[in-house]
């Protein structure tokens, strides 16, 4: 059986390791583009292939050197394969540059060291192009981080952190359902208002009064709290319901998030007024 060119044996076991980053990696898009690092992996994995290749193909040469007459005709016929094929032979001699075994003598420098001799191949255009590449990226880094003052990657993921809870504020405020607490806000116009009342006429007079004045349930419309002001902790309160073993219960299963909402700025605009049988004033004096 004819052993696999080179870079057929790059190309197959590049691509037998590109399938398995894809398939272990759970990503939307090709892990190789939403990773970088992956990117990164692959690239180091495609120079180290060619890397060993073109080792393997320098060692080749040096044994070559150390065979007989006889011996370098069968291993010429062993590679008669691929050197039959001139579209390989040029695309290999593109790739590396390099001399064919049988012009080594061209190549072949005078002097030598304790009878080794060294070949004067050219440097393979893939590793030169690869080095003038490193140092282009070096100057743009150096301009772009120390010169200019980019942002670093931990400045980098702190703005895209923010712009990401921006969206996400966003989103929530244009889709009420997905409101909590973190996100709620007081609702002042009149239309919100006076749903906020017909929920709590419909659900929270039996404790707490049909003007807010209080019953079984404290009295809202003064500025004594047990659980605390403010639209947040309001929403809290009506959401996850009141103090264990008090009574009140939580009316997140019964209620939308923008219905609560409603319901707790209603509570708010309260504050202040003048109930028909005001309830004794419970709790502590915070201030919103």
């Amino acid at each position: 059986m004819k052993k696999l060119t080179p870079y057929v044996r790059v190309v197959l076991i590049f691509g037998l390791i590109f399938f398995f980053v894809e398939y272990f990696i759970d990503s939307e898009k090709p892990a190789f583009i939403e990773f970088p690092l992956v990117a990164l992996f692959l690239s180091l994995i495609l120079f180290v292939l060619i890397a060993i290749e073109v080792t393997y193909g320098a060692i080749e040469n040096i044994v070559y050197q150390l065979l007989d007459e006889k011996q370098k005709e069968e291993f010429l016929k062993e590679r008669s394969f691929t050197d039959s094929h001139s579209s390989y032979k040029k695309w290999m001699r593109w790739l590396t540059k390099s001399k064919p075994v049988e012009q080594n003598e061209e190549i072949l420098r005078e002097h030598d060291f304790d009878g080794i001799q060294e070949l004067d191949n050219a440097l393979p255009p893939w590793w030169l192009y690869g080095f003038y590449f490193t140092i282009i990226f070096a100057v743009v880094y150096l301009v772009r981080f120390h010169v200019l003052g980019g942002d670093n990657q931990i400045q980098e993921f702190d703005k895209a952190l923010t712009e990401a809870n921006a969206a996400v504020q966003e989103y929530k405020k244009n889709n009420p359902d997905l409101m909590d607490a973190s996100n709620v806000a007081l609702l002042t116009e009149a239309a919100d208002l006076e749903k906020g009342k017909a929920i709590f006429q419909a659900n929270c007079i039996p404790c707490h009064a049909p003007d807010g004045g209080g019953g079984i349930g404290p009295n809202l419309t003064d500025n004594h709290w047990i659980l605390g002001p403010g639209i947040s902790r309001i929403y809290t309160t009506i959401s996850e319901g009141g103090r264990s073993g008090k009574g009140m219960i939580p009316w997140k299963t019964t209620l939308k998030p923008i219905e609560m909402q409603q319901v707790a700025s209603y509570v708010i605009s309260l504050k202040g007024t003048t109930p028909a049988n005001p309830k004794e004033a419970e709790g502590d004096i915070i201030e919103e």
